[in-house]
């Protein structure tokens, strides 16, 4: 069973665990720093590299070709006149932040309320379920459009595109992690006289946390890029709007410094998805270390 364990030490024998753990000491933990700092790094490292070859090939193909900058600008122009207009950018990417925010959090609770209700009930799970897989048929693109006609140009359409944009993977993977919970710990927890709500808590909310991070991730990627897609269709200030204002003006080089930016709001919080799993999860660490012992 994944997750933390059933019963806590007790004052006895906590004393004793603590002494058999040598992880607790600053050579242990100065030791594992250093081991998830050579990981890090080995993991980034790779696609790193292969991102400063495509930008190296791109800089000389444009350089030795002479080619229009309104077509294909340079990487060093991009980066350069973006910093240039760092200020209109910044305030094209907070509206795009505040729809991002707003349409995930809502994309957020919606996914564990309906999650948890298809565990809690198999009349849910064989309606609902289908007609979840089902949504995903149908294209944002099309939806869009009347969600701005129908709410306007302000917030709530714009969350509702993000919110469409992610719930699935969510909500997905919340019912697949419950699913997956170890069914002799559930029995032993109600045969102990542990509620039904009690023993969810208990132990497939633990056990749901690693397919519920997985969907977290592929999730987060999709909201930025459903909150520009939401402002193209119709808004009044955003990345989506900043970058149909500079193709109509021919400036390529800030459509590529806006796409840039998103892509790096995008990265941002994907990574941070693994910052918040690292606090939220602390017993996976453990495991971890335990496993490359």
């Amino acid at each position: 069973m994944t997750g933390p364990a059933l019963t806590e030490a007790t004052p006895e024998t906590a004393p004793a665990a603590e002494a058999d753990d040598g992880s607790g000491t600053p050579q242990a933990r100065a030791a594992g720093r250093g081991r998830g700092t050579r990981r890090a790094v080995s993991l980034a490292l790779p696609p790193v590299l292969v991102v400063a070859v495509l930008l190296a090939v791109w800089q000389t193909y444009t350089s030795a070709a002479h080619v229009d900058p309104t077509t294909l600008p340079s990487p060093w122009r991009v980066l350069v006149q973006g910093w240039q207009n760092r200020r209109d950018l910044w305030d094209s990417t907070l509206p795009t932040l505040q729809e991002t925010a707003a349409g995930f959090g809502m994309s957020f609770v919606a996914a564990w309320l309906v999650a948890v209700l298809l565990d809690f009930s198999a009349i849910a799970r064989r309606s609902l379920y289908p007609l979840l897989v089902a949504s995903q048929t149908i294209p944002i693109v099309a939806v869009a459009p009347l969600l701005i006609i129908w709410f306007g140009f302000g917030l709530f359409p714009k969350m509702l595109v993000v919110t469409l944009a992610t719930f699935f993977p969510l909500t997905a993977n919340l019912a697949a992690g419950f699913a997956s919970a170890d069914r002799e710990a559930m029995r032993l927890l109600r045969s102990l006289g542990a509620g039904r709500l009690r023993a969810f808590r208990m132990v497939r909310v633990p056990s749901a946390m690693p397919y519920f991070f997985a969907g977290l991730r592929v999730s987060i990627t999709y909201a930025v890029v459903g909150a520009v897609f939401a402002e193209y269709a119709g808004a009044e200030s955003g990345l989506g709007i900043y970058m149909q204002a500079q193709k109509s003006a021919f400036r390529t080089d800030l459509v590529f410094a806006a796409v840039a930016v998103t892509a790096v709001l995008s990265i941002a919080l994907f990574g941070a998805t693994y910052l918040l799993q690292r606090l939220l999860l602390p017993w996976e660490r453990a495991n971890h270390r335990e496993d490359h012992s």
